[in-house]
């Protein structure tokens, strides 16, 4: 994957992964990550993401990595500050903040994080593309170079039953994602998640525009597909980890440029 992005970035540096990880103490790294939490949920609202109280995206905490952090319920992506998120353990309980705690959010994010320790962050929100696509009850295909980057690399659950707030589907929710980057929740939207809040946020996005490409391009005819051996190559090149994490910078530039009051 590093190959991939060197070979599109002349002057990339050596290590790719220092650079996504950055040089910070835990303490540090919590503040840092708090931030970008409340930027993403920015971005979300700027995206139009939301609808009413649902949507939700957490990122895991770096001191106590056994818990997370969340957006607090009833507060718009569009105002979310940093004072909004909300620590909760695995077995639900709000260790910090000051807030409504969106059930499920809780079964969603924690059967996650726990089913994929390597998930730093993962978001779910209830956009229009994505819960459209999502009634069709099947995969997007690979017809542009941007869905490539989710080529093989994301589930489907097709067991709607209602708001999520069981902790047994939650964790079917869990076990159905797998080791992919993006769940389709059928008749529901779709979740991602990511190595940092900016792959996830990013996936998430990018996922959207795949979703509302396909349903315009099979509107308007039948799609030529790429075929599998070059989707397959070009995921390569656009959906690792740092893809996903450096694509979604630009977002996050401009959020805190435009909106600094995320910060408080």
């Amino acid at each position: 994957m590093n190959d991939a992005i060197k070979n599109a970035v002349m002057n990339a540096p050596e290590d790719l992964n220092a650079m996504m990880r950055g040089d910070r103490s835990p303490a540090e790294e919590q503040v840092h990550r708090k931030q970008r939490l409340a930027a993403a949920l920015r971005i979300f609202g700027k995206c139009g993401f939301d609808e009413g109280v649902a949507g939700h995206f957490t990122v895991r905490d770096p001191i106590e990595p056994e818990t997370f952090w969340v957006n607090a319920m009833g507060r718009s992506f569009k105002q979310m500050r940093v004072s909004d998120l909300l620590r909760v353990s695995h077995d639900g309980q709000v260790l910090e903040g000051h807030g409504l705690l969106n059930a499920a959010a809780f079964v969603i994010h924690s059967n996650v994080h726990s089913a994929r320790p390597d998930a730093v962050a993962a978001a779910h929100a209830h956009s229009l593309y994505g819960k459209t696509w999502s009634s069709l009850g099947r995969f997007i295909d690979p017809i542009t170079q941007d869905a490539c980057a989710f080529f093989e690399d994301h589930a489907l659950f097709d067991d709607y039953t209602g708001v999520v707030v069981d902790m047994d589907e939650g964790q079917r929710l869990g076990n159905v994602l797998g080791d992919n980057k993006t769940l389709i929740l059928q008749n529901h939207g779709h979740l991602t998640v990511g190595q940092s809040i900016e792959e996830a946020c990013w996936w998430f996005v990018t996922f959207e525009r795949s979703c509302q490409a396909q349903l315009l391009a099979e509107a308007a005819g039948t799609p030529k597909l790429i075929p599998d051996t070059m989707a397959r190559h070009t995921k390569g090149q656009v959906g690792s980890s740092f893809a996903g994490w450096f694509s979604g910078q630009p977002m996050f530039d401009v959020i805190f440029k435009e909106q600094s009051d995320l910060v408080d």
